[in-house]
């Protein structure tokens, strides 16, 4: 009889061992897909941030370009006109 309540105990013991050591691997686990989804995360925002700049940088360069040839059709239309004045 004894052995039998000893041989429970044991088992118990081993139990809730098990339950801790299954509780602690699945923390570890769950930090580390932590630590890969910010890492992601942040890869992604650098991309995010790149493009940003990339398309900021287009629209400048689109900007400037529409201006010289804003420019250019000033200087078209100030030379007609001033063509259709001398006639």
């Amino acid at each position: 009889m004894i052995l039998e309540e000893e041989l429970e105990e044991l088992k118990k013991e081993l139990e809730h061992d098990e339950e801790l050591e299954e509780n602690e691997l699945k923390k570890e686990l769950e930090m580390e897909l932590e630590e890969e989804l910010e890492e992601k995360l942040d890869e992604k925002f650098e991309e995010l941030k790149e493009e940003e700049l990339k398309e900021e940088e287009l629209e400048k360069e689109f900007e400037e370009e529409l201006k010289e040839e804003l420019e250019e059709l000033e200087e078209e239309l100030e030379r007609e006109e001033k063509e259709l004045e001398e006639e």
